[in-house]
């Protein structure tokens, strides 16, 4: 059990290193195509956030929690990402997509662990929506990360070890709150809020283009792939 938690994390943290690799690998000239293609990429980490709020984060989170307290989690969340994100602009960082990937990862990867403790086929579920989502966002962020001081192989490596994050994080879940399930709700509904306000305030804006309408039918994709998911699982 301890053995597959652990490595369905570290796979699903695993796939921003792989996103990372083909933003590297990916050479070509900046032509209209490669753009569309970006956009679309963005869009689609849109959508798989977008449907691992509605079939994962917050359904669990109202199986343990009262509505108002969903609420008042939700929205506190959506506070604490705004409040880190004006921080971040304040900083004028580059890093923002890299930061907006862990200030997710890191929740959902402790709401993972306490629920393979309590339901390992969530657990599951949660660590495909995890692994969907940090795919187009380690591609983004190594993208945005192109102008910055940090070489390629720095940048590299960076998203590498980003990958241990996840079973830390589920280790901490698994043994401090698979007794704590409204802990872990509450964990889960303001991680919810958060990844809904950068959804609005990061990815959406950057998924449309002037006079192109495909790209946003990235997020279309991207949803779906987290309903199939959801239903598979």
């Amino acid at each position: 059990m301890l053995l597959k938690m652990a490595l369905v994390t570290w796979f699903a943290g695993l796939s921003a290193f792989v996103g990372a690799l083909i933003a590297k690998w990916e050479g070509s000239t900046e032509t209209l195509a490669k753009q569309r293609f970006v956009h679309g990429v963005v869009a689609a980490g849109g959508g798989i956030l977008l449907s691992a709020i509605m079939y994962a984060l917050l359904p669990e989170a109202s199986k343990h929690l009262p509505v108002w307290a969903v609420a008042i989690a939700f929205l506190a969340g959506g506070a604490l990402f705004c409040w880190v994100d004006e921080w971040l602009a304040k900083k004028a960082t580059k890093a923002s997509q890299l930061l907006a990937m862990l200030l997710d990862f890191v929740p959902e990867a402790l709401s993972l662990g306490a629920m393979f403790a309590f339901d390992p086929r969530f657990g599951m579920l949660l660590a495909l929506f995890i692994g969907l989502q940090n795919l187009p966002e380690g591609f983004n962020a190594f993208r945005e990360l192109k102008d910055s001081k940090v070489t390629e192989k720095q940048r590299l490596i960076g998203f590498f070890l980003v990958a241990f994050i996840g079973p830390l994080a589920a280790f901490l879940g698994y043994y401090l709150l698979a007794d704590a399930m409204q802990i872990t709700a509450l964990i889960m509904a303001t991680a919810a809020g958060g990844i809904l306000y950068l959804i609005f305030q990061d990815i959406a804006p950057k998924a449309t283009m002037r006079r192109h309408w495909t790209p946003p039918l990235g997020a279309v994709i991207g949803f779906v792939l987290g309903m199939v998911g959801n239903q598979l699982l």
